[in-house]
Formats: C-alpha cells, sequence, structure tokens
C-alpha cells in the first residue's frame, strides 16, 4: 500500500471559545482535518492542532517525503518526517502536521487489518474510559449554572480552566472552586487548570503553593498548568512540596522535550496531546516513557472528534490512563461524527472497537466547517 496524497482543510463556523488572553472567534481556524489518500481506496482520518494555512504549507515541505510511503507503518513514516525536518522548526507546525498524518496512518493501519488501533498498539486493558468535561471557568454563578448543566448529561468527572481563575485574587479564586465543588457534588472528580500557558501569565511560584494548598481543601484531583510552561525548576519544587497532584506539558512536542520533565519528576500527570505531539505513534512513546517514571499519562483532549478518538484508542491500550479530555459543547468534537458518543450509565465513554480510530466522519458537518468535502469520509 502506498501514499498517493494528502489533503487538509480547517474547521471554522463554530471554533470554541479557547480562554485565552486574546481570544479566539468563531471563524478562527485552531484545528485543521488532515486525510490520507492510499493506492488501495482506503482513506485515513487525521486532525492537527494548527491552523489550516500553516498546515498546508507544512504538507508541501512534507510531499516529497510522504510520496509512495507505507502507510501501513506509522511509526516508521513518522520518524522519517521527523527526522528530514527537524531543521525547519522541531517542535512546530511541521511536527503538528505530522502529528496529523499519524493519526490517519493508524487510521489506515486499522482499516486494512480490521482491528481498533489501541489493539495494534499492543492489546487493549479497557473497553470504556471515563471522561472529563472540559469547561472554561466564569464568575461563580455562572459557572455552578454551567456545571449542573452538565451534570444532567451524566458526566461525572470535570475539569475548570482559565477564565478569571488566577487573574485578579485569591477570593476569587477560592469562590470559584467552591462554587465547582458544590455544583458536582462531593463524589465527583474535580480538576483545576490555571491555564499558564496564556499570553503574559501573571503568577508564580508563590500563587501556585498557596493555590495548591486552597485546593486540597476542596478535593481538587489535580492541578493543572499552574506555571509558567517552561519553568522547569519550579514545576519540580511545586510537585515535590504540593498535597495535590501537578499536571502539564499541553504546549511540550515531541518526547526529547518531554525527557527532563519525566526524568526528574516535574509532572505527576503528564499530558501531551497527539494532535501537536508527533500523533499516536509519538504519545505512546511519551506514555511508555512516564510509566518508566512513575507518571501518569492522561492526554490533553481540547480538539475535535478525531483528536478524542485517537485518545481513546492510546487509554485503551495504556495501563494508567482510565480519563480523557472532553471538550464540552463543541461541534468539533459533538458534530463531525456519525455516531454521536454517548455516555453509559456510569458516566464513561466506550472506546471505539470498529477498525482503526474506530469512527466515521460526518461529511455533511466536514463539509459545514470546512467548506470542503475532501475524500469521502469513510
Amino acid at each position: 500500500m502506498k501514499i498517493v496524497g494528502i489533503r487538509s482543510a480547517g474547521l471554522r463556523h463554530g471554533t470554541p471559545e479557547g480562554g485565552w488572553a486574546n481570544e479566539i472567534q468563531p471563524e478562527d481556524c485552531v484545528h485543521t482535518l488532515i486525510a490520507v489518500a492510499t493506492d488501495e481506496g482506503i482513506t485515513g482520518w487525521g486532525s492537527s492542532f494548527t491552523n489550516d494555512l500553516l498546515v498546508r504549507g507544512a504538507l508541501q515541505v512534507l510531499e516529497p517525503l510522504y510520496l509512495g510511503e507505507n502507510p501501513l507503518e506509522p511509526a516508521r513514516v513518522s520518524e522519517k518526517l521527523h527526522a528530514h525536518t527537524f531543521w525547519m522548526g522541531r517542535g512546530g507546525s511541521i511536527t503538528h502536521t505530522i502529528s496529523g498524518i499519524d493519526i490517519a496512518m493508524w487510521d489506515i493501519l486499522g482499516k486494512a487489518t480490521g482491528q481498533p488501533a489501541g489493539r495494534l498498539l499492543g492489546g487493549r486493558y479497557r473497553d470504556r474510559v471515563r471522561p472529563y468535561a472540559s469547561i472554561l471557568m466564569r464568575e461563580p454563578a455562572a459557572l455552578a449554572e454551567h456545571l449542573h448543566s452538565i451534570r444532567s448529561q451524566g458526566f461525572r468527572a470535570f475539569k475548570i480552566g482559565w477564565g478569571p481563575f488566577g487573574r485578579h485574587n485569591h477570593t476569587l479564586d477560592e469562590q470559584i472552586v467552591g462554587a465547582a465543588r458544590e455544583a458536582v457534588s462531593p463524589s465527583s472528580l474535580l480538576m483545576v487548570d490555571a491555564g499558564a500557558s496564556d499570553a503574559f501569565w501573571p503568577q508564580d511560584y508563590k500563587w501556585a503553593i498557596r493555590t495548591v494548598h486552597m485546593l486540597a481543601e476542596y478535593d481538587v484531583y489535580w492541578f493543572e498548568e499552574p506555571l509558567l510552561p517552561d519553568n522547569l525548576q519550579d514545576y519540580k519544587l511545586l510537585r515535590n512540596n504540593s498535597p495535590v497532584p501537578i499536571a502539564g506539558g499541553e504546549v511540550l512536542t515531541r518526547r526529547q522535550s518531554f525527557t527532563p520533565w519525566l526524568q526528574e519528576r516535574a509532572f505527576d500527570i503528564v499530558q501531551p496531546d497527539a494532535t501537536k505531539v508527533g500523533g499516536i505513534s509519538e504519545a505512546r512513546r511519551i506514555a511508555c516513557m512516564a510509566e518508566d517514571n512513575g507518571v501518569r499519562f492522561i492526554p490533553h483532549g481540547w480538539n475535535t472528534a478525531l483528536g478524542l478518538a485517537a485518545d481513546l484508542q492510546l487509554a485503551s491500550a495504556i495501563p494508567g490512563t482510565d480519563l480523557v479530555e472532553y471538550l464540552t459543547g463543541s461541534p468539533f468534537i459533538d458534530d463531525l461524527v456519525e455516531t454521536r458518543w454517548k455516555l453509559d450509565a456510569d458516566g464513561m465513554l466506550a472506546v471505539p472497537d470498529g477498525p482503526g480510530l474506530g469512527v466515521s466522519l460526518n461529511t455533511d458537518a466536514v463539509e459545514k466547517h470546512t467548506g470542503e468535502r475532501l475524500w469521502e469520509a469513510r
């Protein structure tokens, strides 16, 4: 089997808020679909956390490397693409684009063999995973109302992030967390994401250590991105002194970037994003490295239905990965798939057991949000 072409299309007309200081708008593109076509008529689908103009430029650079390659060997082909382009911006848009190609190749491999990608990763430890509803923070009353609505949909785990948290005063921070805990009930998991990778994050280690002790009083399950994302030494210090597990890593790409963070135990929970980090192949290598260093792997998933499908397949194949992020209210999660996601009575999501990623795209939704049909979404 050979790759005969790769096409891409940016998702628009419904881009959800990101909580960023320079807020994205519904017509902005931050996620791009990637379709890999083969000479045997199988098309694989992936997703890249990058603007479509950057993806198209990266695909032009990568084209001589992927044309004619065998998509049934995703890890080898992806490593070839990385190895020949590191000097063009390792960790940037080229890497993000390779991420979408890699996910699509795992989709092709699964379709060609009739197996879900998780089984091809070495075997499935679970056939369902708990999703946590991931939402932006608001003022306490509005946040509580929103969480009540999401809880009524069957979610049993919740993450609140970004928004006003850490940007005003400690009193407001505690009011937000207290309102959230009351809304979701004591039996639900509650996580807090400071969003310190936002532009000009104003807080430091002293704020983080004070805040984490407040979060412990509300039984917060983890504290995510409480420090500037490149501040390895402060992360180590915080993690060593925190009563709450520390999570992060969504802005890092390639396994080489994760190595010092894992070896030095700067995280309790590491969160690579498959649509940025290098795809399923690279995320799996990071997950194995995390396990060897006593760090839990729970992927970042503020992206698309294809990213969620990739995370579910990874979670099925990684022993300690029993949670996935679910971006609520996003048409790029809910509408892009032919069969909509559905929680079971325990608030769990089934790992798709169809071939590849196990999902089929809704071609009408793809056309609505991209303006293109690409190849047939099968």
